[in-house]
């Protein structure tokens, strides 16, 4: 009884090791591999700007409470500007002694300076050139960058568009491949859409970076340009 048994394990086991090696010698249907990509370009709607402002004092606690002086201005003049404040956010703040360069030993500091640096989200762009030159009358030094973007409420839509024109640009590669060779295309067999697909990048037709740029009637000049939203992905046709 008990070899019988073995038999018939041993049996199931041989059967079950066929039929994997089966399953894994199975023929994939032709197919033809290719990749698509999509673009969309949108004007951006809300805009992401680094500012900050810095003080010098004779000591520590002077510059600080210079510095946290201007920067209270600095937010309640963005407040009255239409700013959310949950849109205002401070991203760096430093303290430190400078000394004289060349005088080796010495303790004594010439001066304290204090930096604060503040991250603004910024929805009414109509309003931004405004803002721009305002912020610097309250106290704001300088501007580290701005960034055009498109708001998360609307960006997944955009999105949707670059993956709709990204597989339309893949069946069309597909197409001519297979039609050069006297074939059709058939059937999606796989698809996927790479890692990096979907990201929006800044296309800027003109930017502004420094303390202030002015035009010639004075007010600071920016332009958001574009931003571009792609997706890639990769598909397999199946070749009739």
């Amino acid at each position: 009884m008990k070899k019988m048994n073995l038999i018939l394990l041993m049996s199931l086991f041989f059967i079950s090791a066929f039929t994997v090696q089966a399953q894994q010698a199975q023929v994939l249907p032709p197919l033809v591999n290719v990749s698509g990509i999509g673009e969309v370009r949108v004007q951006p709607n809300e805009v992401v700007v680094n500012l900050g402002v810095e003080t010098r004092g004779k000591t520590l606690d002077e510059a600080r409470k210079e510095t946290d002086k201007k920067a209270a201005a600095i937010i309640n003049y963005l407040k009255k500007q239409g700013v959310d404040a949950r849109h205002i956010q401070t991203s760096y703040v430093t303290l430190q002694p400078i000394y004289s360069s060349g005088e080796y030993g010495r303790t004594t500091p010439d001066f304290y300076m204090a930096q604060k640096n503040m991250t603004v989200l910024v929805k009414k762009l109509d309003k931004f050139d405004e803002l721009l030159s305002g912020i610097y009358g309250v106290g704001v030094n300088h501007v580290n960058g701005v960034n055009f973007r498109v708001s998360d409420s609307e960006i997944e839509k955009y999105k949707a568009e670059a993956r709709k024109k990204a597989v339309a640009n893949a069946k069309a590669k597909a197409t001519q491949l297979t039609s050069e060779l006297g074939a059709k295309v058939g059937r999606a067999y796989s698809i996927s859409e790479s890692s990096n697909g979907g990201g929006p990048r800044p296309m800027y037709k003109m930017a502004m970076m420094e303390s202030a740029a002015y035009d010639a009637s004075g007010g600071p000049t920016i332009a958001g340009g574009e931003v571009v939203i792609t997706s890639n992905v990769d598909v397999s046709f199946v070749i009739e």
